[in-house]
């Protein structure tokens, strides 16, 4: 199951419905923090879990779900049709995602065009499963990762494990374009 499509559609209904995580939290015996986790795909809910999350949200857990395990052989994702994806937003991180493959389920990729204004970083360092791989497209931009920082220009590459905390900080005067791509499961399932 895609991942990352799973929990933009959880956000998505739950916004829809004008409901915020502490309400859902109530109403599924569920933590705040966890659902968070889950909207912005860091941890996969469970059958159960995921249950307790269509109730609250009004949704039969099949339409959460439905079509995730399609998978057609190519898919174009034209520049206007990017999804832009909400992902640890705040009033310090106000990185943009940007989906480049939101019209393939069940994906073992999920590539991203981020755009990092000046002066933006996530408050912490965080981790996720899997593995990602980063290309700064243009501007300079700094990685952290576990307690290491590391300066980037257009052109540098990285390929890491994610389980590690790690994050982007952009602390230049210009915006900073990177592709990320996050693996979503690994190549043995």
């Amino acid at each position: 199951m895609n991942l990352s499509e799973l929990a933009q559609r959880i956000h998505t209904l739950r916004v829809e419905r004008r409901l915020t995580l502490e309400d859902v939290a109530s109403q599924t015996g569920l933590t705040r923090s966890w659902l968070s986790k889950v909207e912005n795909f860091r941890v996969t809910p469970s059958l159960p879990a995921l249950g307790k999350i269509a109730v609250a949200l009004g949704v039969p857990i099949a339409d959460l779900v439905a079509g995730l395990d399609e998978k057609p052989s190519l898919v174009i994702v034209r520049k206007d049709e990017r999804r832009e994806v909400e992902r640890n937003r705040s009033a310090t991180n106000t990185t943009v995602y940007e989906s480049l493959a939101h019209k393939r389920p069940n994906r073992v990729m999920d590539p991203f065009l981020l755009t990092i204004p000046p002066g933006v970083a996530r408050q912490r360092a965080l981790a996720h499963e899997g593995e990602e791989f980063l290309l700064v497209q243009s501007g300079p931009v700094d990685f952290e990762y576990v307690d290491e920082t590391y300066s980037l220009q257009t052109g540098d590459c990285l390929y890491f494990d994610a389980n590690a905390p790690h994050r982007l900080i952009n602390s230049y005067e210009e915006t900073a374009r990177v592709l990320c791509v996050f693996s979503v499961r690994n190549a043995e399932t």
